[in-house]
């Protein structure tokens, strides 16, 4: 009896001994949730599947306006990599102590620009031609909580434009959207990024490009989320985006280098 039950007990802790050690593996082994801002849609499915051909893990993506994906990771979705389309959703999660600091890096960087139509009938070569009575409608991202809205208000404000355009303004969840709107002549012009026109290079052209010095600079940066049980192979799947290999894929994909 005495056997038995000392041969039981050997079991139980055996079971609860693996099933702890599953869990440990399991959190480094099957996959990864990366939350990215959806400008870098394109580029980031594609460092994924160089990621998931490299190491067997998968990669899952979140895309969407960077404020919505800070908003989740706060009210603790489950992410393992957070990157940004601009720096005060990170500042934000840092200084709430939901990233891992020390993994924080600045990867790409990108310009603003001014799209319209190809089929548009009105001819747009300035900011400031957006003030012009025909124009009807400018579409930008909801500064509440998309960072190329945020740097849009930042350039339209410094080049005394925010005030005049207020009730032309059409407000998107995202650059996407606000791409969307153009493509489909919804609106006669939007501010997007200058790697968003890789999304809809048929129907959109740049009319004008944002000076420097009208906004901040427009700087993505990553990191790993505090809470993730997979930190190794999110720091992997930074180290892949940081890379010279993933340097090229995001030049390709029109964002500028930060080196």
């Amino acid at each position: 009896m005495f056997r038995k039950l000392i041969a039981a007990a050997v079991l139980i802790i055996g079971a609860i001994v693996a099933s702890a050690t599953s869990g440990i593996c399991g959190s480094e082994s099957n996959e990864i949730l990366v939350s990215a801002a959806i400008s870098l849609k394109g580029a980031f499915e594609e460092i994924g599947a160089t990621f998931e051909k490299q190491t067997g893990i998968k990669v899952r993506f979140n895309l969407g306006a960077s404020g919505l994906l800070q908003k989740q990771i706060e009210t603790g979705a489950p992410v393992d990599v957070f990157a940004s389309a601009g720096e005060k959703q990170m500042d934000d999660l840092q200084s709430h102590g939901l990233i891992l600091a020390n993994t924080r890096r600045n990867f790409a960087r990108n310009s603003l620009v001014l799209v319209v139509p190809n089929q548009s009938r009105i001819s747009i070569h300035s900011f400031q031609e957006l003030a012009r009575p025909e124009i009807t409608r400018v579409a930008i991202g909801n500064p509440k909580t998309v960072p190329a809205g945020q740097y849009a208000q930042e350039a339209l404000t410094n080049l005394k434009l925010w005030d005049k355009l207020q009730s032309k303004l059409v407000l998107a969840e995202n650059v996407r959207q606000v791409l969307d709107y153009v493509a489909r002549m919804e609106a006669e012009a939007g501010i997007v990024y200058a790697s968003d026109l890789s999304a809809a290079p048929e129907a959109t052209k740049i009319a004008a490009r944002a000076p420097d010095s009208s906004h901040s600079p427009i700087l993505y940066p990553v990191a790993i989320v505090k809470d993730t049980k997979a930190r190794n192979d999110a720091q992997r799947f930074i180290d892949l985006v940081l890379s010279d290999e993933g340097r090229k894929v995001l030049i390709k994909h029109g964002f500028l280098s930060v080196r």
